[in-house]
C-alpha cells in the first residue's frame, strides 16, 4: 500500500470514479458532490459533537477521589493510564490508514477522528492534573511502565499497528483496519462502565460526564469503521476465520486487563460480568459488519450493564441533559439529535 501523493494533477475526482481505496485521486478535498453520502453525514455529526473538557466541573471529584476505596483508586488511576494509551496510539496510527484513502469525503472523517483522539488525550490529562494529587500523577502517567499486565496489553495493541507501518502490504493494512475497529468498538467500554458505575453510586460525577462525551465521540468512530470494513472485505485479502480469531484474542486480552485492574473489588462489577459484557460487545460489533456472532450463548444477546449504559446518554434524541446531580449542562452537541445509532 502506498500513500497518496500530496497533489496528483493527473488524478480523476469524478464522483462515479471514486473509491475508498485504490482510486486515482488528485488529493484535493472536492466535497460539493460525493459518492459516499454516509461519510458526509457522519462528518457533520462528528463536527457537531464538539465539546471542551475544561467546561466540565471536576470539583466534586477532587473530594470524591479520597472517598474511593484503595482498590477503586487503583482502578481509577490504571484505567486513565490505559485509555490515555488507546487514544495516543490512535492519534499516531490513523494517519497511516488515512494516507491510502482516495475518497475525500472519507478522508475528512478520519481527519476529524484524529482531532478528536488528540482532544481525548487532553481530557485525560485534565482529569489527572485536576483530580489526582500531585504526588500520584507521575505514577498514573507511568502506570504502563510499572504494571506488567498493562505493559503487555499496550505492546500487543501497538505491535499490530507497527506491523503495517513496517511492512505496508494490503494484508497488513486490512489487519490494521480491523485492529482499529477492535480498539474503537471493544477496548474502551469496560473503562467507560467503570466510571458510569461510580456515577451510579454518586461518586466522581465530573469524570463520568467527560467520559460520556468521549463515549459519544467513540461511537462515531465505531460507525466509521462499520462502514469501512464491509467495503474493505470486498477488496483486501482476508479470511473470516482470521476476523474471528482477532476478535476472540481481543476479548481475552480485554477481560484479562479489566479483571486485573477492576476484578471483583468494585461494587457492581465482577469477573463474570466483565466477560459477559466484553463478549456481548464483540457479538454486537461482528453483527454490525455483517458477520455472525462468535459467542453463541443466549446470555450474550443482552448487556449485563443496561442499568449503567443509561448514564452514557448516547441514545437520546434532541435531548440536552444535565449531569447526574443537575449541576450543569454537559451536552455540547449542536445537532438536533443522534438518531440512527442504536445498531452501533
Amino acid at each position: 500500500m502506498s500513500a497518496n501523493p500530496i497533489f496528483n494533477p493527473g488524478g480523476d475526482d469524478k464522483v462515479e470514479n471514486r473509491s475508498i481505496w485504490f482510486g486515482n485521486t488528485t488529493n484535493l478535498m472536492q466535497l460539493n458532490d460525493v459518492r459516499y453520502s454516509w461519510a458526509t453525514g457522519l462528518y457533520q455529526q462528528m463536527r457537531e459533537n464538539f465539546w471542551i473538557p475544561q467546561k466540565l466541573d471536576l470539583t466534586q471529584d477532587v473530594t470524591d477521589y479520597w472517598n474511593l476505596t484503595v482498590k477503586e483508586r487503583r482502578a481509577y488511576d490504571g484505567i486513565l493510564s490505559y485509555l490515555t494509551f488507546l487514544d495516543s496510539v490512535q492519534t499516531c496510527n490513523i494517519p497511516h490508514i488515512k494516507s491510502c484513502v482516495t475518497a475525500p469525503e472519507v478522508s475528512v472523517c478520519m481527519a476529524e477522528q484524529i482531532s478528536q483522539e488528540g482532544m481525548h488525550n487532553q481530557s485525560y490529562q485534565y482529569i489527572i492534573e485536576t483530580v489526582i494529587p500531585g504526588d500520584r500523577r507521575s505514577s498514573v502517567y507511568d502506570f504502563w511502565r510499572t504494571d506488567k499486565v498493562l505493559a503487555d496489553r499496550c505492546e500487543f495493541i501497538a505491535s499490530i499497528y507497527q506491523k503495517y507501518v513496517d511492512n505496508p502490504t494490503p494484508e497488513n493494512y486490512f489487519v490494521s483496519l480491523l485492529a482499529d475497529y477492535l480498539l474503537e468498538g471493544i477496548y474502551f467500554y469496560n473503562g467507560f462502565i467503570y466510571f458510569y458505575n461510580l456515577a451510579s453510586r454518586m461518586l466522581m460525577p465530573g469524570s463520568a460526564d467527560i467520559f460520556k462525551m468521549i463515549n459519544r465521540d467513540e461511537l462515531s468512530h465505531v460507525r466509521l469503521y462499520q462502514k469501512l470494513l464491509p467495503e474493505a472485505m470486498q477488496l483486501f485479502p482476508y479470511s473470516v476465520e482470521q476476523i474471528y480469531e482477532m476478535f476472540d484474542t481481543a476479548v481475552q486480552h480485554e477481560c484479562r486487563w479489566t479483571n486485573h485492574i477492576v476484578g471483583d473489588s468494585v461494587l457492581g462489577i465482577t469477573d463474570t460480568s466483565t466477560e459477559h459484557y466484553t463478549k456481548y460487545m464483540a457479538n454486537l460489533r461482528l453483527r454490525s459488519i455483517g458477520l455472525d456472532p462468535l459467542y453463541l450463548d443466549e446470555k450474550y444477546k443482552k448487556s449485563p450493564y443496561r442499568h449503567l449504559e443509561r448514564f452514557s446518554d448516547t441514545k437520546k434524541e434532541g435531548h440536552t441533559k444535565a449531569n447526574f446531580f443537575e449541576a450543569g449542562v454537559t451536552s455540547y452537541v449542536m445537532s438536533s439529535g443522534v438518531a440512527g445509532w442504536d445498531e452501533i
